[in-house]
Protein backbone atom coordinates (compact mmCIF):
# COMPACT_ATOMS: atom_id res chain seq x y z
CA UNK A 1 0.00 0.00 0.00
CA UNK A 2 1.58 3.59 -0.60
CA UNK A 3 1.70 6.24 1.55
CA UNK A 4 2.81 8.80 -0.74
CA UNK A 5 -0.36 11.32 -0.45
CA UNK A 6 -0.02 11.30 3.07
CA UNK A 7 3.94 13.09 2.65
CA UNK A 8 3.25 16.98 2.89
CA UNK A 9 0.08 17.02 5.18
CA UNK A 10 0.09 19.68 7.70
CA UNK A 11 -1.05 20.99 10.82
CA UNK A 12 -0.72 23.15 13.52
CA UNK A 13 -1.08 23.17 17.69
CA UNK A 14 -1.04 25.68 19.63
CA UNK A 15 -0.34 25.96 23.31
CA UNK A 16 1.05 28.72 26.60
CA UNK A 17 3.84 27.71 28.29
CA UNK A 18 2.45 27.94 31.61
CA UNK A 19 4.37 27.31 35.15
CA UNK A 20 2.24 24.32 36.03
CA UNK A 21 3.30 21.75 33.76
CA UNK A 22 7.40 22.49 34.32
CA UNK A 23 6.61 22.71 37.81
CA UNK A 24 4.55 19.43 38.23
CA UNK A 25 7.75 17.54 36.07
CA UNK A 26 10.87 19.36 38.02
CA UNK A 27 9.58 17.84 41.39
CA UNK A 28 8.88 14.09 39.76
CA UNK A 29 11.97 14.09 38.49
CA UNK A 30 13.05 15.11 42.71
CA UNK A 31 14.47 18.58 41.17
CA UNK A 32 15.11 21.13 44.23
CA UNK A 33 14.71 24.30 41.38
CA UNK A 34 12.75 26.98 42.24
CA UNK A 35 8.87 27.27 41.26
CA UNK A 36 8.96 28.40 37.51
CA UNK A 37 8.04 32.18 36.77
CA UNK A 38 6.76 34.25 33.67
CA UNK A 39 10.20 34.75 31.41
CA UNK A 40 12.15 31.73 32.55
CA UNK A 41 13.43 29.72 29.76
CA UNK A 42 12.32 25.72 29.48
CA UNK A 43 14.48 23.07 29.90
CA UNK A 44 15.53 21.40 26.29
CA UNK A 45 13.30 18.96 25.37
CA UNK A 46 10.14 20.22 27.09
CA UNK A 47 8.20 21.34 24.72
CA UNK A 48 6.58 17.99 25.08
CA UNK A 49 4.26 19.27 28.14
CA UNK A 50 2.79 22.36 25.98
CA UNK A 51 1.23 20.64 22.57
CA UNK A 52 -1.41 17.89 23.26
CA UNK A 53 -3.73 15.75 20.62
CA UNK A 54 -7.13 17.04 20.97
CA UNK A 55 -9.13 13.91 20.31
CA UNK A 56 -12.90 12.84 21.65
CA UNK A 57 -12.97 9.36 23.07
CA UNK A 58 -15.19 8.47 20.37
CA UNK A 59 -11.90 8.88 17.85
CA UNK A 60 -9.83 6.81 20.10
CA UNK A 61 -8.63 3.28 19.04
CA UNK A 62 -8.57 0.61 21.22
CA UNK A 63 -4.55 0.97 22.04
CA UNK A 64 -5.37 4.05 23.32
CA UNK A 65 -4.33 6.85 20.33
CA UNK A 66 -5.47 8.46 17.78
CA UNK A 67 -7.72 6.65 15.15
CA UNK A 68 -4.90 6.20 12.48
CA UNK A 69 -5.94 7.63 9.04
CA UNK A 70 -6.87 11.00 10.47
CA UNK A 71 -3.32 12.67 10.08
CA UNK A 72 -1.20 9.69 10.04
CA UNK A 73 -1.80 6.87 7.64
CA UNK A 74 -4.22 4.36 8.22
CA UNK A 75 -0.75 1.42 9.03
CA UNK A 76 -2.22 -2.03 9.61
CA UNK A 77 0.70 -2.97 12.00
CA UNK A 78 -0.27 -3.20 15.76
CA UNK A 79 2.14 -1.76 17.64
CA UNK A 80 3.45 1.75 17.56
CA UNK A 81 6.84 3.05 19.01
CA UNK A 82 8.79 5.99 19.28
CA UNK A 83 11.74 5.49 17.18
CA UNK A 84 13.43 8.66 18.15
CA UNK A 85 14.09 12.24 17.24
CA UNK A 86 16.43 15.06 16.06
CA UNK A 87 16.61 18.45 17.67
CA UNK A 88 17.73 21.83 17.36
CA UNK A 89 17.56 24.52 19.54
CA UNK A 90 17.50 27.78 18.15
CA UNK A 91 15.94 29.60 21.08
CA UNK A 92 14.41 29.38 24.56
CA UNK A 93 10.82 28.61 24.92
CA UNK A 94 9.84 30.91 27.90
CA UNK A 95 7.41 30.54 30.52
CA UNK A 96 4.59 32.91 30.16
CA UNK A 97 4.34 33.21 26.07
CA UNK A 98 2.00 31.57 23.92
CA UNK A 99 3.74 28.88 21.48
CA UNK A 100 2.55 26.67 18.14
CA UNK A 101 3.52 23.89 16.47
CA UNK A 102 3.47 23.03 12.87
CA UNK A 103 3.77 19.25 12.13
CA UNK A 104 4.40 17.99 8.84
CA UNK A 105 4.72 14.73 7.98
CA UNK A 106 8.24 14.45 5.69
CA UNK A 107 8.34 11.06 5.23
CA UNK A 108 6.88 7.08 5.15
CA UNK A 109 8.97 4.16 4.46
CA UNK A 110 8.22 0.30 5.00
CA UNK A 111 10.89 -2.19 4.98
CA UNK A 112 10.73 -5.89 6.14
CA UNK A 113 12.26 -6.63 9.51
CA UNK A 114 14.15 -10.10 10.76
CA UNK A 115 10.37 -10.17 12.77
CA UNK A 116 8.19 -8.66 9.71
CA UNK A 117 7.06 -5.66 8.27
CA UNK A 118 8.26 -2.45 9.37
CA UNK A 119 6.69 1.53 8.70
CA UNK A 120 8.09 4.34 9.69
CA UNK A 121 6.47 7.84 9.74
CA UNK A 122 8.54 11.02 9.75
CA UNK A 123 7.36 14.41 10.80
CA UNK A 124 9.32 17.59 11.32
CA UNK A 125 8.03 20.33 13.86
CA UNK A 126 8.50 23.36 14.13
CA UNK A 127 8.35 25.18 17.45
CA UNK A 128 7.54 28.66 17.23
CA UNK A 129 7.62 31.48 20.39
CA UNK A 130 4.90 33.92 20.67
CA UNK A 131 6.95 36.48 18.07
CA UNK A 132 6.96 33.77 15.26
CA UNK A 133 10.59 33.10 15.80
CA UNK A 134 11.46 29.42 15.66
CA UNK A 135 12.44 27.76 19.03
CA UNK A 136 12.89 24.23 18.43
CA UNK A 137 12.96 22.40 15.49
CA UNK A 138 12.14 18.40 15.53
CA UNK A 139 12.58 15.14 13.30
CA UNK A 140 10.43 12.67 15.10
CA UNK A 141 10.38 8.69 13.72
CA UNK A 142 7.14 6.54 14.94
CA UNK A 143 7.49 2.97 13.77
CA UNK A 144 4.72 0.51 13.54
CA UNK A 145 5.23 -3.14 13.53
CA UNK A 146 3.38 -5.89 14.67
CA UNK A 147 4.10 -8.01 17.99
CA UNK A 148 7.71 -9.71 17.03
CA UNK A 149 8.13 -13.70 17.13
CA UNK A 150 11.97 -13.93 18.38
CA UNK A 151 12.56 -10.46 20.85
CA UNK A 152 15.68 -8.94 18.91
CA UNK A 153 19.27 -9.48 20.73
CA UNK A 154 20.50 -7.31 23.21
CA UNK A 155 23.19 -4.84 22.69
CA UNK A 156 25.56 -4.42 25.80
CA UNK A 157 25.48 -0.64 27.06
CA UNK A 158 28.92 0.83 27.05
CA UNK A 159 31.22 0.33 30.15
CA UNK A 160 32.90 3.39 32.09
CA UNK A 161 30.94 6.39 32.11
CA UNK A 162 31.73 9.80 33.64
CA UNK A 163 27.95 10.48 35.25
CA UNK A 164 25.51 7.72 36.11
CA UNK A 165 22.19 7.71 37.71
CA UNK A 166 19.97 4.89 38.38
CA UNK A 167 15.98 5.15 37.88
CA UNK A 168 13.10 3.54 39.45
CA UNK A 169 10.07 3.54 37.24
CA UNK A 170 7.81 3.21 39.49
CA UNK A 171 3.85 3.31 38.35
CA UNK A 172 3.52 6.79 40.01
CA UNK A 173 6.40 8.60 37.66
CA UNK A 174 4.82 6.70 34.29
CA UNK A 175 1.12 8.35 35.24
CA UNK A 176 2.37 11.19 35.81
CA UNK A 177 4.49 11.63 32.47
CA UNK A 178 1.27 10.04 30.83
CA UNK A 179 -0.85 12.78 32.40
CA UNK A 180 1.91 15.58 31.63
CA UNK A 181 1.96 14.68 27.75
CA UNK A 182 -2.08 13.95 27.85
CA UNK A 183 -0.31 10.22 26.79
CA UNK A 184 -3.34 7.60 26.41
CA UNK A 185 -1.70 5.11 24.98
CA UNK A 186 -2.17 2.32 27.13
CA UNK A 187 0.95 0.70 27.03
CA UNK A 188 2.18 3.27 30.01
CA UNK A 189 -0.66 2.20 32.42
CA UNK A 190 -2.53 -0.87 31.59
CA UNK A 191 -0.88 -3.78 32.76
CA UNK A 192 -3.50 -6.56 31.74
CA UNK A 193 -3.47 -4.90 28.36
CA UNK A 194 0.13 -4.98 27.84
CA UNK A 195 0.13 -8.80 28.51
CA UNK A 196 -2.39 -10.00 27.57
CA UNK A 197 -2.66 -8.24 24.11
CA UNK A 198 0.70 -6.14 23.26
CA UNK A 199 2.82 -9.70 25.00
CA UNK A 200 5.05 -7.12 27.15
CA UNK A 201 6.32 -8.68 30.76
CA UNK A 202 5.52 -4.88 32.13
CA UNK A 203 4.38 -1.36 31.74
CA UNK A 204 6.54 0.52 28.89
CA UNK A 205 8.50 3.36 30.11
CA UNK A 206 7.50 6.03 27.24
CA UNK A 207 10.65 6.82 24.81
CA UNK A 208 10.75 10.61 25.66
CA UNK A 209 10.53 9.75 29.08
CA UNK A 210 13.87 7.84 29.00
CA UNK A 211 14.96 10.96 26.30
CA UNK A 212 14.16 13.94 29.32
CA UNK A 213 15.79 11.59 32.13
CA UNK A 214 18.88 11.52 30.31
CA UNK A 215 18.88 15.37 29.79
CA UNK A 216 18.18 15.55 33.33
CA UNK A 217 21.20 13.75 33.98
CA UNK A 218 22.96 16.18 31.72
CA UNK A 219 21.37 19.41 33.38
CA UNK A 220 22.93 18.02 36.65
CA UNK A 221 26.41 17.58 34.86
CA UNK A 222 26.45 20.34 32.82
CA UNK A 223 24.20 23.15 34.61
CA UNK A 224 25.22 26.23 32.78
CA UNK A 225 25.82 24.86 29.48
CA UNK A 226 23.69 25.24 26.23
CA UNK A 227 22.59 22.60 24.92
CA UNK A 228 22.21 23.26 20.65
CA UNK A 229 21.16 19.87 19.42
CA UNK A 230 20.15 15.95 20.32
CA UNK A 231 20.16 13.09 18.11
CA UNK A 232 18.15 10.28 20.28
CA UNK A 233 17.73 7.14 18.89
CA UNK A 234 15.67 4.08 20.71
CA UNK A 235 17.30 0.34 20.66
CA UNK A 236 14.88 -1.49 22.85
CA UNK A 237 11.98 -1.01 25.33
CA UNK A 238 12.45 -0.35 29.20
CA UNK A 239 9.78 -1.89 31.33
CA UNK A 240 9.18 -1.10 34.74
CA UNK A 241 9.84 -4.32 36.40
CA UNK A 242 13.41 -3.43 37.37
CA UNK A 243 15.14 -0.51 37.81
CA UNK A 244 17.32 1.14 34.79
CA UNK A 245 19.91 3.57 34.55
CA UNK A 246 20.96 6.81 32.67
CA UNK A 247 24.50 7.30 31.61
CA UNK A 248 26.77 10.20 30.16
CA UNK A 249 30.27 10.78 29.14
CA UNK A 250 31.66 14.47 27.57
CA UNK A 251 33.99 14.35 25.06
CA UNK A 252 37.40 15.25 25.43
CA UNK A 253 36.41 18.59 24.00
CA UNK A 254 34.09 19.44 26.16
CA UNK A 255 31.27 20.48 23.76
CA UNK A 256 29.54 17.38 23.11
CA UNK A 257 28.47 14.28 25.05
CA UNK A 258 26.95 10.46 24.84
CA UNK A 259 24.25 10.13 27.23
CA UNK A 260 22.76 6.17 26.97
CA UNK A 261 20.15 4.27 28.98
CA UNK A 262 20.92 0.75 30.25
CA UNK A 263 18.54 -1.79 31.48
CA UNK A 264 19.60 -3.71 34.65
CA UNK A 265 21.08 -6.64 32.83
CA UNK A 266 23.17 -4.06 30.82
CA UNK A 267 21.40 -4.02 27.58
CA UNK A 268 21.16 -0.64 25.58
CA UNK A 269 18.04 0.69 25.08
CA UNK A 270 18.73 4.53 24.34
CA UNK A 271 21.21 6.59 23.43
CA UNK A 272 21.30 10.54 22.50
CA UNK A 273 24.54 12.73 21.16
CA UNK A 274 24.40 16.17 22.30
CA UNK A 275 26.27 18.86 21.28
CA UNK A 276 26.09 22.38 23.34
CA UNK A 277 28.45 25.05 24.10
CA UNK A 278 29.37 26.40 27.86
Amino acid sequence: MSYDEWIGRSVTEHGFVSSYPADCFSVTLDRDDPRYEDGDPLPPAWHYFYFHEVVPLAETAADGHRIRGRFTPPIPLRQRLWAGSRMRFESPIRVGEPVRKVITITGVSEKQGKNGPLCFVTTTEEILGGDGRIATVEERTQVYRNPPKIPPAARPAPENPAWSRTVRPCSVLLFRYSALTMNSHRIHYDRDYVRDVEGYPGLVVHGPLLMTLMLDLFRRERPEARMTSLDVRAVSPVYDVADFSVHGSPNDADDACRLWTATASGALAMTADVAYEN
